[in-house]
């Protein structure tokens, strides 16, 4: 694993990036693509943005697709936080430059009703935990140069966060099938990205199983009314200003952005 002073430096770069400016690849830089790494880079600044004061509210999964895990050289999902000041509402302005390099993709969003702490948790948890799904754009982005990422770079970049727009439909989890629902996102009525559930580690639920057993390892499980973005239901799709997104997910609703 990289030396502290090393991983610091790398934290600090990462969040001065988040000006506008953007970085050479950090596994580059550090001459290295190791995951531990990347989430003790990930680690410093959750909690220097805690520390500033930044509320933490939920966590992200990605790379939920094999494909996406093969790009990026992993054998599982990679988590990020999801921080208050990243949500916006259905329908809402968004300012295309708070995110740098922006691609959206849709996914299902769960509502945490129960602490999810213990070390031996099943899918049986997971179900009896969510009080509700919506569906939810988010609005990822890269502080690393022209999106040249593998392992190291995306897991200590946030998993590449942005945002997240979150409907204002929300269902309970016997009101739709998650892993048969699917998914469009439409730009101006034209399609630009869909999928279906399954394409989300084989099931929304199974991937976010996953995330409460990782943040019990390490050390930050899941509490009662975090959120948690369940991973990409299809692929990424770019945006830019002037644009105006809807996302469908059937049983689910819709969300729209406008940038």
């Amino acid at each position: 694993m990289t030396d502290d002073n090393a991983i610091a430096d790398a934290a600090t770069a990462l969040r001065d990036a988040y000006g506008g400016s953007f970085i050479t690849p950090l596994r580059e830089r550090l001459g290295t693509n190791d995951p531990v790494t990347a989430y003790a880079i990930q680690e410093h600044n959750t909690k220097h943005w805690i520390a500033e004061g930044r509320r933490l509210i939920g966590r992200k999964i990605g790379a939920t697709s094999a494909a996406v895990q093969n790009m990026l050289g992993l054998d599982q999902p990679d988590y990020g936080m999801l921080f208050a000041d990243m949500s916006y509402s259905d329908g809402e302005i968004i300012p295309v430059d708070k995110v740098q390099q922006p691609k959206v993709e849709g996914e299902v969003a769960f509502a945490i009703g129960q602490d999810l702490d213990s070390d031996q948790l099943t899918i049986a948890d997971i179900l009896a935990s969510i009080d509700y799904a919506v569906a939810a754009i988010e609005i990822v982005g890269s502080r690393i140069e022209n999106w040249n990422i593998k392992i190291l770079d995306t897991i200590a970049d946030n998993a590449s966060a942005g945002l997240f727009v979150l409907g204002s439909q929300p269902r309970r989890l016997a009101d739709f099938d998650p892993v048969l629902c699917g998914m469009v996102i439409e730009k101006g009525g034209e399609p630009i990205s869909t999928g279906a559930g399954m394409a989300c580690l084989g099931n929304p639920l199974t991937a976010t199983l996953w995330l409460a057993k990782k943040m019990v390892e390490v050390g930050r499980p899941l509490k009662k009314g975090d959120l948690v973005m369940s991973g990409a239901l299809g692929p990424l799709a770019a945006i830019s200003a002037g644009d105006s997104i809807e996302l469908r997910i059937s049983g689910l609703g819709s969300v729209r952005a406008h940038f």
